[in-house]
């Protein structure tokens, strides 16, 4: 059989995108000759499987969504203590062009406004590399995301850096409170190369599944930032990522996402799924109306809001078998606190009488480190009360498997 994924993508074009509301970003010359009508949508899943429908092999500039990207790298290339002196990650309730600096510091409340992604872009790599060396850390940085060799459209570039105007004046601003030493027209330029990017909405997709999957690449299999990174920027995104709409995105789609000026928006729930849409009307905020039409009816069909997470920690006892002196316990899933926790009040009940315990681990999806350590303690309480542990797939419990 075919899988109905496909169909059903196209469906939820079919549903959200009879709207003409919104406007294509008209302030820059060449996002102004954008085909309005434009529409398509991509989901690419932790184990490296894509669906896209509508115009989805259109490809289009990043713009804003390459921030969140940019600031992984920045993060990577010299941790969170020394980006969060430069960057703040508050949110700020303001447009994304808007001077939202900390009265006393100057520093940008956060890196998906295009203050703060200024500074970011200037963190990527080394501060003595030249820039064509930055440039190409940037693009080898957002193609490993993608998983392929992305490239720059040069007359988005070129278009986009003669209106630059106000931020070259942000750029200056910041650097007038010593938050950055970086020449402003040099990372104006360096920014506005990055946010010219080309990308369509599987590419989207895998960038955001990459996030999702803690930073490895699903397609790829490439570590492309540590876990730590992902989290922070993910939480970045979740509050930070959708500007003065961003309450409101997070009340009625409850993803981490980011949008871009161009049309393009995506979303990544953590170990679910990457979402990539594109259509180029934007709202009042710069987000794509239908775009945010298609996010609402996924998070509503799939139930991907992140705070509608169902309770797995009863869930991960699959089953609880008792004869005699002998105990078996089936677990399933994703142990972690929750998880761990039901199976420590399970081996607290066990009975005094029983000699062995058959724990199987057979069925694990995945187990953290809270989790692991929490069974190894368990383990270690019922051989103190003499009670012998078999494991079943020993090795799940192994840090470094």
């Amino acid at each position: 059989m075919e899988t109905p994924v496909p169909d059903y993508l196209l469906e939820v074009l079919d549903t959200c995108g009879d709207s003409r509301e919104g406007m294509v970003a008209d302030y820059i010359p060449e996002l102004a000759t954008a085909d309005p009508d434009l529409l398509a949508v991509a989901l690419a899943t932790m184990d490296g499987q894509i669906h896209a429908a509508g115009d989805a092999g259109h490809r289009f500039s990043i713009q804003s969504i390459s921030k969140p990207f940019a600031y992984a790298l920045a993060l990577r290339d010299h941790g969170l203590d020394a980006v969060l002196a430069s960057v703040g990650v508050e949110p700020s309730g303001d447009a994304f062009n808007e001077i939202s600096l900390e009265p006393a510091t100057g520093r940008p409340r956060n890196p998906m406004i295009n203050v703060g992604a200024l500074v970011t872009h200037s963190l990527v790599g080394d501060p003595r590399i030249g820039r064509e060396e930055r440039d190409q850390q940037v693009l080898d940085g957002l193609s490993a995301f993608a998983g392929r060799a992305l490239d720059v459209d040069d007359r988005v570039f070129t278009s986009e850096l003669e209106t630059a105007d106000r931020n070259l004046a942000l750029g200056y601003l910041v650097r007038s409170y010593g938050v950055t030493t970086a020449d402003p027209e040099e990372v104006v330029r360096g920014y506005t190369r990055q946010c010219a990017v080309r990308v369509d909405v599987r590419d989207l997709a895998v960038m955001a599944a990459t996030l999702a999957h803690g930073g490895t690449n699903p397609l790829t299999g490439v570590a492309v930032v540590p876990p730590w990174v992902a989290r922070q920027v993910l939480s970045v995104m979740a509050t930070c990522g959708m500007y003065d709409a961003a309450g409101d995105w997070f009340s009625h789609v409850g993803i981490p996402a980011k949008s871009g000026v161009a049309g393009g928006l995506i979303g990544a729930l953590p170990g679910q799924v990457g979402i990539g849409t594109f259509s180029p009307r934007l709202d009042e905020f710069g987000n794509s109306v239908r775009g945010v039409r298609v996010c609402e009816r996924l998070s509503n069909d799939m139930g991907l809001h992140l705070m509608g997470t169902p309770a797995t920690g009863a869930h991960v006892i699959r089953r609880h078998l008792r004869d005699g002196e002998r105990q078996r316990l089936e677990l399933q899933g994703a142990i972690r606190f929750s998880g761990a926790e039901a199976v420590l009040r399970t081996m607290a009940e066990i009975p005094p009488d029983v000699r062995e315990v058959t724990l199987d681990l057979s069925r694990i999806a995945s187990v953290d480190d809270v989790g692991r350590r929490m069974l190894l303690e368990g383990i270690r309480r019922l051989g103190l009360d003499g009670i012998a542990v078999e494991l079943d797939r020993p090795d799940y419990l192994d840090p470094d498997s």
